[in-house]
């Protein structure tokens, strides 16, 4: 018996590795995703005052801290049952649109990219994309990665670490020129999106081979999917129900978000610190797919499946067009997660040039200061990666004594094992082993765009890759990237 390790795994946010098992002929006999950082960031919060936690969360993640300042300030709201102002909620909206527009144009063109295009594992990175793509577009790519993270600064007081948001509201209002500032920046990045779907659909899925392997059966599994919408059924990052729907796109459940822990729960791994949700209605079956095992997938393409549309023009064209190349819906290929991102950039950059354009957005009442005990409360929104959940509960005077967070990648983490696991039985054979095909294993992983420091809180950091082949316990050969 032999094992490969891919550890870690590159071009993700965090820190993780694949172990692939090999039987005596060679071939996949087994494989996991692991993530075996220590996860405790929930401890640090607990005997804090509540009120200090949109501040704090978002100290779990350098990519994801928008999604953890929104779920704290919501889960705050919850605490103190306070109803914030119309101009508040606009605010907020705005900020995080920009937030997931940031993200999803760092993933994937500058994570995910370079494998569609790039042979050479040496230039398989953002120098590399640069040679393939041209230096205008890769300008115009970094351009508005910077426009979506100067929109966030203005809303919330940093690009990076945001501070705004509070129980009850906004810190401050916007400014009529902060105003023209993001719906300038917003337009563009509404012409900006619009070129990543054209891309996509003219260059990418024309490459060959692409269009067989992004309809195939090697990356695909016919799972639930979560994901939140509005009263329309469409797509929203910010609020609405959640919404569950059955492999075969039938409704399964739908439910407030202060009510997940009556429909999710988690199983344990003893090789991961990171947890594996499952639908509790269904039960934990193990790492198989299918409609009696438990197991559901978050994030960009998941949204989609449970949607009835998206609610600006452009977008909901693009939606449209990718279920009429699949012919189905849900569509269960991973790697349309990847077009699904470009869709919601669009959806982002709309809905971020709408917001701008509204008049109560520079309203002054953007906080209803909240007056009634603090108690417990839920605050969830769609961060880029899925569904995030906070969930906090306090003592009379507002310290907490309880935290649990539910992060995105968390939810596919049993999906990611599954995946690894059907690429590296499709692409390994024989004991044949290149690098090449420990790439394709890799793209797996990327598809979900996990972010391990959220789902572990992880310390290390590091982002080089190593690959261990081993027989029979023993470590016969070590690659690193």
């Amino acid at each position: 018996m032999r094992k490969i390790t891919i550890h870690p795994n590159t071009r993700l946010e965090g820190h993780g590795k694949v172990d692939i098992i090999l039987d005596d002929e060679g071939n996949v006999k087994d494989a996991y995703f692991q993530v075996i950082e220590f996860r405790g960031f929930e401890k640090f919060c607990e005997g804090r005052h509540v009120e200090e936690l949109p501040r704090i969360t978002p100290k779990i993640c350098g990519v994801c801290p928008g999604a953890h300042h929104m779920a704290s300030a919501k889960a705050c709201d919850a605490v103190f049952g306070v109803e914030i102002p119309p101009a508040a909620k606009k605010l907020r909206e705005l900020f995080y649109c920009a937030h997931v527009a940031h993200s999803h144009i760092l993933h994937f063109y500058v994570l995910a990219a370079p494998d569609f295009f790039i042979e050479d594992k040496m230039k398989r990175n953002v120098f590399g994309l640069v040679e393939v793509l041209g230096k205008e577009l890769c300008a115009e790519i970094l351009d508005c990665r910077v426009y979506a993270q100067r929109i966030q600064e203005i809303i919330a007081g940093h690009p990076i670490y945001p501070v705004a948001a509070l129980p009850g509201g906004m810190a401050k209002p916007l400014s009529e020129e902060e105003r023209k500032e993001i719906e300038e920046k917003a337009k563009k990045l509404v012409d900006f999106a619009k070129k990543g779907l054209e891309f996509f659909e003219d260059v990418v899925l024309k490459k060959e081979g692409m269009e067989e392997l992004i309809k195939g059966d090697v990356y695909a599994h016919r799972t639930y999917y979560a994901g939140m919408v509005d009263e329309k059924d469409r797509v929203n990052f910010y609020d609405g129900v959640v919404k569950v729907v059955d492999p075969d796109g039938k409704e399964f459940c739908r439910f407030e978000v202060r009510d997940y822990l009556e429909h999710i729960a988690e199983h344990v791994e003893p090789w991961s610190y990171v947890k594996f949700p499952y639908l509790k209605a269904v039960g934990w079956k193990g790492f198989v797919d299918g409609v009696d095992s438990g197991i559901y997938r978050v994030n960009s393409l998941a949204r989609l499946n449970v949607a009835e549309g998206m609610a600006t023009p452009m977008a909901d064209e693009a939606y449209r067009k990718m279920y009429d190349f699949f012919g189905e819906k849900p569509v269960h290929n991973i790697l349309a997660y990847h077009w699904a991102r470009l869709i919601e950039i669009a959806y982002a950059a709309e809905r971020m040039y709408e917001l701008a354009c509204d008049e109560e957005i520079t309203d002054k009442n953007v906080r209803e200061v909240p007056k009634s005990k603090p108690s417990e409360g839920v605050g969830a929104v769609e961060a880029p990666r899925g569904t995030l959940y906070h969930h906090y509960v306090t003592n009379k005077k507002g310290v907490v004594e309880k935290v649990n967070l539910i992060v995105a990648t968390v939810q596919n983490n049993p999906a990611i094992n599954m995946s690894v696991k059907k690429a590296a039985q499709n692409f390994i054979k024989g004991g044949e082993i290149k690098e090449g095909l420990l790439n394709a294993v890799e793209m797996a992983v990327r598809a979900y765009d996990p972010c391990l420091a959220c789902a572990s809180h992880a310390l290390p950091g590091r982002l080089d890759v190593e690959v261990r082949v081993i027989r029979d316990g023993e470590v016969v050969s070590v690659l690193r990237a």
